[in-house]
């Protein structure tokens, strides 16, 4: 399968139309990511472990910090209807 109809190809399963312009960019792009995988097929791997996952020995999150914040404020400006700091809609359960 050439280059071109692996994009038609693609295209047709995303349901997509694309212009000549479009195709022949993406053509462009496959190629790239084609030559990147061959580069990567030329790599030595003997002796590495095959990995079933990403997994980081550390935790990489930060801590949780309190703030001001003065988004309430812009929010509740964009309310049609308020009352104090609520939003006032109308009564749906009766």
């Amino acid at each position: 399968m050439t280059k071109e109809d692996i994009v038609a190809y693609v295209a047709n399963l995303a349901r997509i139309h694309i212009s000549r312009e479009e195709k022949e960019f993406l053509e462009g792009q496959l190629t790239k990511i084609l030559d990147y995988i061959g580069k990567l097929k030329e790599l030595d791997v003997e002796g590495v472990e095959p990995m079933s996952g990403f997994r980081l020995s550390h935790n990489i999150t930060r801590d949780d910090v309190t703030k001001q914040s003065h988004v309430r404020e812009d929010i509740l400006r964009n309310a049609p209807n308020r009352e104090g700091d609520y939003f006032k809609v109308p009564k749906v359960i009766e």
